[in-house]
């Protein structure tokens, strides 16, 4: 699609577009639009994976090399996705108990959100 005709269906879409943005559209569509060849290409680039298993555990350090008493608490999360191709990938990561208890919480609120979907 070209630039004009970006514009002009933007316009006619809605009053709410003022000519300033979409100038801005205009020459942002001119200069970068074209990294976009088909629509396949942006089908793969807006991919994200699918999440196959997630397993956390809780773990206590209480000392290190560089430390002699530590005794905090810490949640390890192992994430397994699929991405696009299939492949499997592992990532795992470490967060405090306050960091888990918010991702905890956001889970909980996606999930509540996904069930009056």
């Amino acid at each position: 699609m070209s630039a004009e005709e970006l514009i002009a269906k933007l316009a006619d879409s809605s009053s709410k577009w003022s000519k300033q943005m979409l100038q801005v559209v205009r020459h942002v569509w001119t200069e970068q639009g074209k990294l976009i060849a088909t629509p396949e290409d942006a089908k793969h680039m807006l991919t994200v994976g699918q999440l196959v298993d997630l397993e956390w555990k809780l773990g206590m350090a209480v000392s290190s090399d560089n430390c002699r008493s530590l005794n905090h608490p810490y949640v390890t999360m192992m994430l397994k996705v699929a991405n696009p191709s299939g492949e499997i990938i592992s990532r795992s990561f470490e967060m405090t108990i306050p960091q888990f208890q918010n991702l905890s919480k956001q889970f909980r609120e996606v999930a509540s959100v996904l069930e009056m979907v």
